[in-house]
């Protein structure tokens, strides 16, 4: 809300909107080059192994030579917002205020496009940073309909890709985790509006989000891990591409040697 550029000093306009100059001109020191190192290890080894924890992850981390300790770690882990996939208590807490869903997948066959929607969030690596993913995906064609980049965790990116989203249709069920992003108000408005079933899975619940899941591994080993990213526009530039050749060229044996954009519209379909 502050413009640097506008007829009204700073001061006057941080006075106006209640905010403390210090907060206007504070900005967050970044990672060191080490934790940027540890957190590329770590997300490597989480995308082969994702139901390792903190004490499994140390292991590997010291057998790479770095002297860290588990408090380290857990911290990197957090920020990177990974979790070892297993079922425990407390997974993906949302805001005390967010309301809870529950989860309405379980037995349910899904038997066509558009009945499940799921989304998630990952983390993108780059050579002095990182950057975070969230993509919005048709369960059953496994079509991407929607995907975003953020240097931050902040719920506006997700939004964004959740309006892309719905202007291509709508799902009778949504599915997430219970993060803090898709438990917000903001976001799941958005899809009681709609009079949108959603969709939430969490403690317990560990290989709810399958699809999504194997969609990370193959952005990783197929595009991230290849280019070794510069800078966010070299990301945008390739995931744009990417995802362009995982909708439309790039068969899954899960769907019968089709696309999922073959699958998604219904065109093209053809047999094992």
């Amino acid at each position: 809300m502050i413009e640097s550029f506008a007829d009204i000093s700073i001061i006057r306009q941080c006075d106006l909107v209640g905010l403390p100059r210090s907060s206007y001109y504070f900005r967050p020191a970044g990672e060191t080059q080490e934790n940027l190192e540890l957190m590329h290890l770590l997300d490597q080894e989480f995308t082969c192994f994702p139901y390792y924890g903190v004490a499994k992850m140390t292991k590997h981390i010291c057998r790479k030579g770095y002297l860290v300790n588990p408090k380290r770690i857990r911290r990197l882990l957090r920020k990177m917002g990974l979790m070892a996939i297993y079922p425990k208590k407390g997974l993906s807490l949302p805001e005390a205020s967010h309301k809870k869903f529950p989860y309405l997948l379980k037995d349910l066959s899904i038997s066509r496009p558009n009945q499940v929607w799921a989304t998630d969030i990952t983390y993108i690596r780059l050579e002095g940073g990182f950057l975070y993913l969230v993509v919005v995906m048709d369960w059953f064609s496994r079509y991407v309909l929607s995907w975003n980049l953020s240097n931050t965790l902040e719920l506006g990116f997700c939004l964004d890709c959740l309006d892309e989203s719905l202007m291509r249709g709508q799902p009778e069920i949504f599915n997430s985790d219970r993060g803090s992003q898709f438990t917000s108000l903001a976001f799941t408005a958005k899809l009681e509006q709609r009079k949108i079933q959603i969709s939430m899975y969490g403690r317990g619940r560990a290989f709810d989000n399958i699809f999504v899941e194997r969609l990370w591994r193959s952005v990783k080993y197929e595009e991230v891990y290849l280019k070794n990213y510069a800078q966010a526009r070299d990301a945008w530039q390739g995931l744009k591409s990417y995802f362009k050749h995982y909708n439309e060229t790039r068969v899954h044996q899960g769907l019968d040697y089709n696309t999922p954009a073959e699958v998604y519209f219904k065109k093209g379909l053809r047999s094992q």
